[in-house]
């Protein structure tokens, strides 16, 4: 045995000590040193496979590092930027508003409502999370688990027709949805990942969630969550249950494929499957997930408000200034608050007045032109196959909602009975009588005949006609009535009536428009019979010739100038030379009345002395009060134009008499009220009326009105004193009859009875009717703007006015209101201090000694003498 080991001694390779005695060994080095040993040849041979192996890693690792590089800046270089993402908000539907509060449209090219992600629901945010990205708040961009699960779901399903399964994250939903298109592509899919990583750089969790919610489409027209939950639920989204909130969250995979209202089924599996993650990432409990698996699926479809019936031309202006101010994109896509003017019961009474006008002209001018259609059944089959053939009939345009579209089933001398569908499609029956239907003469060669005498004249069997059905139709029987503790059961009521009315579309058309002198603000306006039928607004978009509704201005001008009201002029006829020839004005009546004061002139529209107004005070100065009045841009120098012999629209002869309604203060009518962006800013408000203070709490409201003073209040006055006999014993006595209260007005009828016109008002509301063709066409003989606008204006005004304090027009200190003898009868007017009540001066009486010129700037020749060629405007 071997003694302990020294320090010093080699240890042999087994370990043991090496002896000093033994003799050399393979390999051994110089003495002293331990030998070398050479590696075998297997081992060799695994060091060159090694080093050969790691070299070509090697320059793979460098070759994939430059393509990767490469790669990345091929596809990275024209990528968009994210930074904007930081203040990205989607496109959101600008909203419109009554002047009560109530929604009156929605501008959209996209329905969404944007939603901060703190207003919105957890369990809202989680169902899209546990459905569409489980690892969101982990990952940075993408999710390498998931590609690796696609891909290996992807790979066992390979060739079984199943789509393929997608790992994108709601990070990369967000790149591809506002930054990228998508296009099934590799390139696309690449950039799509590189753009979710620069995403998470930049923005946080919950604002790339924010994004998502709001900008994903899920529908049904529906943007983003809140605009869903209206959609399919008629809900806000704190109002969502679990069930609803997880339906929501399946909807991304095929919106339209799982939409409930036709694949309910689809829709009810792909919600459990969204509350079973939900249960799995522990956000519901059993209990939470297995009552929401139990609920059905129950969509309740989004009901907008009910339509304000006419307002389509009022929403549709409100439209077109919106684009013109903000242009079309921030229009539809900006998330505007608009609140406007409109009075919706105003607007209610508005249509339903004009339309009634216009059918009571079209039944006392028209006569009737005909039966809807006729249906070719034989009377075998005509009891069996009506409703069929009557379903497949088109409405016409124009048609009312509330009208119903019948064919005749039997006619009688004295009457006809008519049947049709009511929405359930069951069947209704009702008669037409001859008493109700007198309006509807035969027209021959043009013109309407005589009264009907038999039913037969109106209408036969199959044809199809409007009606409205009667107010209340019978129902099935409904058995004795039963008596009560003991009593003896009550007499039946009387059958309802079952007369229907038959109707047609008036071929006239009409336009009226309501607005608040003090401010501007349009209250209604109905721009014709029907806005399916035309969408063109006859109150802003017509311009028509106003007649005697533009006399106003030239009166005023010889106030301004001094001219008393009970100042003469002679009421003769007048030749005028013109270059296109002699002109012969002359008064509707065809009767000349001598001097004549300026009171009584425009209490009859009279004509001749409307012209030799004009010559006295020149017609350059009628046109310059035109203009400042907005009444028209220009104004030809002709006296013809002091006739109204110019154009204008509703909306413009609105508005200049309204600026005489506030005392020739300029105003301007306005349908929007202010507008608001998604912030809450201000970045529009009606001009006019301006309240500093308003937005202080803490000081009284001063509204101050910066309107130009356009007039002479003291005439304007004197003027608002006489357009009030022109209602009360004038041309437009049919407009104010019964309403008992200060009104102002003037009625205007063009050449030939082409445009009929009135327009009045009192000192809050003004209102101004027109009447005509869309072509200009005579609306027959002695068809004024008295006849036929007036009582239009009087039924609108008669609603509009109801409960509304009895005001008087502010009197001015510097007139004094004074009785004196119009010769037509005693009378009280304003006069200025300088004004001897009832006195005329001379130099009214005759003809102008400066006639002004015409638009070649010829001066006409005017001549004196009776002429027998006489017409003219009212």
């Amino acid at each position: 045995m071997t003694g302990p080991l020294t320090a010093g001694e080699p240890l042999a390779p087994s370990g043991r000590v090496r002896s000093e005695t033994a003799g050399p060994q393979r390999g051994a080095g110089p003495p002293g040193k331990p030998p070398k040993r050479r590696p075998g040849v297997l081992v060799r041979t695994a060091r060159g496979v090694v080093g050969a192996v790691l070299g070509v890693l090697l320059l793979v690792g460098v070759a994939g590092g430059a393509g990767i590089y490469m790669a990345y800046a091929h596809f990275s270089a024209d990528l968009p930027d994210v930074d904007g993402l930081r203040n990205y908000r989607p496109p959101v539907m600008s909203r419109i508003y009554t002047g009560d509060s109530r929604l009156l449209a929605e501008l959209a090219s996209e329905r969404r409502i944007f939603v901060p992600v703190t207003a919105i629901p957890d369990i809202v945010k989680q169902s899209f999370v546990s459905a569409e990205d489980q690892n969101f708040y982990t990952h940075r961009g993408i999710d390498p688990l998931a590609i690796l699960r696609a891909g290996v779901f992807d790979l066992a399903h390979a060739g079984q027709g199943r789509r393929p399964i997608g790992a994108s994250t709601i990070t990369q939903q967000v790149a591809k949805n506002m930054l990228l298109d998508n296009q099934m592509s590799f390139s696309r899919k690449v950039k799509e990942a590189i753009l979710a990583i620069r995403i998470e750089e930049n923005l946080s969790k919950d604002r790339i969630l924010e994004l998502y919610l709001n900008e994903i489409y899920l529908g049904q027209g529906a943007y983003g969550v809140a605009a869903a939950a209206q959609t399919y639920f008629n809900k806000p989204l704190d109002k969502l249950t679990i069930a609803e909130a997880a339906f929501l969250a399946a909807l991304p995979k095929a919106p339209n494929n799982l939409n409930p209202f036709k694949f309910p089924e689809a829709a009810r599996s792909r919600r459990d499957y969204v509350l079973d993650r939900l249960a799995e990432d522990h956000v519901i409990a059993p209990a939470q997930q297995a009552e929401a698996k139990a609920a059905p699926v129950i969509p309740s479809e989004f009901r907008r408000p009910p339509p304000i019936p006419g307002a389509d031309w009022f929403t549709e202006e409100v439209r077109r200034q919106l684009i013109a101010r903000f242009g079309q994109d921030t229009t539809t896509q900006g998330g505007l608050m608009v609140r406007t003017s409109l009075n919706p019961a105003l607007q209610i009474a508005a249509e339903s007045s004009l339309r009634d006008g216009l059918m009571a002209y079209d039944h006392k001018m028209s006569g009737w032109r005909g039966a809807v259609a006729h249906l070719t059944l034989t009377p075998d089959d005509f009891e069996t196959k009506w409703p069929t053939a009557l379903n497949e009939q088109p409405h016409p345009p124009g048609m009312l909602a509330s009208w119903k579209l019948a064919v005749v089933a039997n006619v009688t001398e004295t009457g006809a009975k008519v049947e049709w569908l009511n929405q359930l499609g069951e069947r209704r029956a009702a008669m037409l009588g001859l008493p109700d239907v007198t309006w509807a003469r035969p027209v021959r060669d043009g013109k309407a005949g005589p009264a009907p005498r038999r039913m037969a004249d109106v209408v036969q069997v199959g044809d199809v006609v409007m009606i409205d059905p009667p107010a209340v139709q019978p129902g099935p029987p409904s058995g004795p009535a039963m008596a009560v503790r003991g009593k003896a059961p009550p007499p039946p009521l009387p059958p309802p009536s079952n007369r229907a009315t038959l109707r047609q579309i008036p071929q006239v058309q009409g336009a009226m428009v309501s607005l608040d002198p003090q401010s501007g603000r349009v209250l209604a306006m109905v721009g014709g019979w029907s806005y399916e039928q035309s969408q063109f607004n006859r109150v802003t978009q017509a311009n028509r010739q106003p007649g005697s509704s533009f006399k106003p201005m030239v009166y005023l001008t010889a106030l301004e100038k001094g001219v008393s009201p009970s100042q003469r002029f002679l009421d003769a006829p007048i030749v005028v030379d013109t270059p296109e020839g002699r002109w012969r004005p002359g008064n509707y009546e065809g009767t000349f009345g001598g001097p004549t004061s300026l009171r009584v002139a425009l209490e009859e529209s009279l004509n001749l002395v409307t012209l030799r107004v004009a010559q006295q005070v020149g017609v350059q100065a009628i046109a310059d009060n035109a203009i400042a009045f907005h009444m028209v841009d220009s104004m030809p120098r002709v006296l013809p134009a002091a006739l109204g012999a110019v154009e204008t629209t509703v909306m413009r002869e609105a508005g200049a008499y309204a600026s005489i309604a506030t005392g020739g203060r300029e105003v301007t009518p306005s349908l929007i009220d202010s507008v608001q962006d998604p912030d809450g800013h201000v970045v529009m408000r009606a001009p006019g009326l301006d309240c500093a203070d308003c937005a202080d709490p803490s000081k009284p409201p001063a509204v101050a009105d910066t309107r130009a003073q356009i007039a002479d209040p003291d005439s304007v006055f004197q003027l608002i004193t006489m357009m009030q006999g022109v209602v009360q014993r004038g041309t437009g006595k049919p407009a104010g009859q019964g309403l008992n209260r200060p009104i102002a007005g003037k009625t205007g009828t063009s050449q030939d009875f082409a445009d009929a016109w009135f327009a009045g008002f009192t000192p809050d509301l003004v209102t101004v009717v027109w009447v005509g063709y869309d072509n200009p066409e005579s609306l027959g003989d002695n068809q004024t703007g008295g006849a036929v606008a007036a009582p239009i204006w009087h039924d609108y005004m008669a609603t509009a006015l109801a409960g509304h304090p009895v005001l008087a027009f502010p009197m001015p200190p510097g007139v004094t209101m004074a009785p004196w003898d119009s010769g037509r009868g005693i009378v009280t007017d304003a006069f200025k201090a300088d004004q001897v009540p009832g006195a005329s001066a001379p130099v009214g009486m005759g003809v102008a000694s400066a006639p002004s010129s015409d638009a070649a700037g010829q001066p006409p020749v005017v001549h004196g003498g009776v002429d027998n060629s006489l017409g003219g405007l009212y």
